[in-house]
C-alpha cells in the first residue's frame, strides 16, 4: 500500500505540489485561529454552586442548605464526586462529572434540582450556578488607582460602571470584584420612638418591602389611544425611604424618618484588599469562559478598559497588574524558539552530512509540513497551542527527521550508482529498498 502511494506521488507530481500548497494554506489558517494559552486545560467537567445566606453561621448553613443540596444532586447521571466548603454566610459546592460529560447538560441537571429545592431553603438564601470557568480562568487583574474617591465610591464605580461593560465582551464569563465597601441603605430603628407610637419591627420591615416596587395599574382609553398607567414606588434616594408612611392616624401620619435613622451603610466584610501596603484598593478579576481563547479575551478586555478609562473621574486610572498575555507570550515563545532552532540545526546538519543540498531540502520540507498539518488536526479537535503541545512538536522533530533521512539518503545513494538513471522506476526502486528495511 505504501509503495503504491509513493508510485502515485512520483507519477502525479502536479497533484502532489497542489496538495502540498493546500496543506500549507490549511495549516497556516488553522494556526492563526488556534486558541493559544500558556498551559493546557486538563480540568474535569465540574459545576460550581455558590449560595449566600447573610447572618447564618456555618453549622446552620450546612444543615439547612449544603446537606439538602448535596442529597438532591446524588441521583444525577455521570456524577463522580461532590465537594463543599461552608463558611459564615456562604456555601460553595463543586459537582464533578465523569470525563466526556457535556458541561451545559451537567449545568442544566444541577440547575433543575436547585429549582426544586428553592422552597425548602430558609428566607434570605440566594445564589445559584457559578460561571462556566476552570481553575485557569483568571485572565486579567486590575485595580482602581488615584483620584479622591472613597473605598465605597470606588466599589460602586467598579460594580455599576466597569463590570457591566466588561461582562458583555466575547469569552468573558464574569468579573469578580474584591475590596472597598458595598453600599447599602440602612434603616436603624429607634426603639423608644417605635414603642411610643406602637410600631413593631415587623411592621417596619413590611412597609419597607411593600413600598419598594413599581406596579402596573392597567390602561386608560383616550379616544383612539390607550394610556398605560404605572405606579412608581421603587426607592432611589434616602429621602424616599424617610418619607414612607408607616402608620396613618386621624391625627397625622408616622413616617420612617420619625422612628428611625436612615443612612448609607455597607455590607459586612470578611477581609480587606490593599496594594503595595498603601491603603485600601478595589480589585477586579476577569474570568474567561471554559474553552475561550485566552489571547483574544485579554486583547478584548484591554481595549475595553482603554475606552472605560476615558469615562472615569479625573485622576482615576485603571492599573493592570496581571495580564495572561504576558505569561502566554513568554511560555509559547520559549517553545517556538526551541522549535525554530531545532529545524535550523537539522537543516545545517543534513547539508553537512548528506553533502547534497537537494536531498537536504527534501528532508527539511517535511518538518514545516508536518508541523502545519499538526496545527490543522489540533484545530479540528479543539486543542490549544500551549507549552505542552508545542513542546511535543519540538521533541517529535527528531523522529520525523530520522525516517526522512533514511529514505532520502538511500535514494540519493542508489541513484548515484545507477549510471545516471533518474526515471520513476529507479526512484521507486531506491525508495522501496529503504521502506522494506
Amino acid at each position: 500500500m505504501l509503495m503504491k502511494l509513493v508510485g502515485l506521488a512520483l507519477r502525479q507530481r502536479l497533484i502532489v505540489v497542489l496538495a502540498t500548497l493546500g496543506l500549507v494554506a490549511w495549516g497556516v489558517n488553522a494556526y492563526r485561529k488556534l486558541p493559544i494559552d500558556a498551559f493546557p486545560d486538563v480540568s474535569p467537567t465540574q459545576v460550581l454552586v455558590a449560595m449566600q445566606a447573610p447572618g447564618l453561621p456555618p453549622e446552620e448553613l450546612e444543615t439547612q442548605v449544603t446537606n439538602p443540596t448535596e442529597l438532591a444532586m446524588k441521583g444525577i447521571p455521570n456524577l463522580a464526586s461532590i465537594r463543599s466548603i461552608t463558611r459564615y454566610g456562604t456555601a460553595l459546592m463543586t459537582f464533578e462529572f465523569t470525563a466526556g460529560t457535556d458541561i451545559y447538560w451537567a449545568r442544566t441537571q444541577v440547575d433543575q434540582r436547585l429549582d426544586d429545592l428553592e422552597e425548602q431553603f430558609p428566607d434570605g438564601v440566594s445564589g445559584g450556578l457559578a460561571p462556566v470557568v476552570t481553575p485557569l480562568g483568571e485572565m486579567l487583574m486590575f485595580t482602581l488607582e488615584g483620584g479622591s474617591l472613597s473605598p465605597m465610591q470606588r466599589r460602586t464605580l467598579m460594580d455599576w460602571t466597569i463590570r457591566p461593560q466588561l461582562r458583555g465582551l466575547p469569552g468573558v464569563a464574569d468579573i469578580n470584584t474584591l475590596g472597598g465597601h458595598v453600599r447599602t441603605y440602612e434603616v436603624a430603628p429607634d426603639p423608644a420612638a417605635m414603642a411610643a407610637r406602637g410600631i413593631t419591627t415587623a411592621m417596619l420591615a413590611e412597609v419597607l418591602q411593600q413600598n419598594n416596587r413599581n406596579d402596573g395599574a392597567g390602561r386608560v382609553r383616550d379616544g383612539e389611544e390607550a394610556l398605560l398607567v404605572r405606579a412608581e414606588g421603587r426607592i432611589r434616594t434616602l429621602e424616599d425611604i424617610r418619607s414612607i408612611v408607616v402608620v396613618a392616624h386621624p391625627t397625622g401620619v408616622v413616617r420612617i424618618a420619625d422612628i428611625a435613622d436612615v443612612r448609607f451603610g455597607a455590607l459586612a466584610r470578611n477581609g480587606v484588599v490593599t496594594r503595595n501596603g498603601d491603603g485600601e484598593a478595589v480589585w477586579g478579576i476577569v474570568l474567561g469562559l471554559r474553552g475561550a481563547n485566552a489571547r483574544t479575551v485579554v486583547n478584548g478586555v484591554t481595549a475595553k478598559l482603554e475606552e472605560i478609562q476615558k469615562q472615569l473621574p479625573e485622576g482615576m486610572k485603571i492599573e493592570v497588574f496581571y495580564d495572561r498575555n504576558d505569561l502566554i507570550e513568554k511560555a509559547v515563545w520559549t517553545v517556538q524558539k526551541v522549535l525554530l532552532e531545532a529545524i535550523a540545526l537539522v537543516v545545517v546538519l543534513l547539508i553537512l552530512f548528506l553533502g547534497n543540498w537537494r536531498a537536504a531540502l527534501v528532508v527539511s520540507l517535511s518538518l514545516p509540513l508536518a508541523v502545519l498539518s499538526t496545527f490543522g488536526v489540533m484545530s479540528l479537535y479543539g486543542l490549544s497551542a500551549n507549552i505542552m503541545s508545542l513542546g511535543g512538536l519540538a521533541i517529535a522533530i527528531g523522529l520525523l527527521v530520522d525516517c526522512a533521512v533514511v529514505v532520502v539518503e538511500n535514494a540519493a545513494h542508489r541513484l548515484a550508482t545507477m549510471e545516471g538513471r533518474t526515471d520513476i522506476k529507479a526512484r521507486l526502486q531506491a525508495t522501496g529498498e529503504a521502506v522494506r528495511r
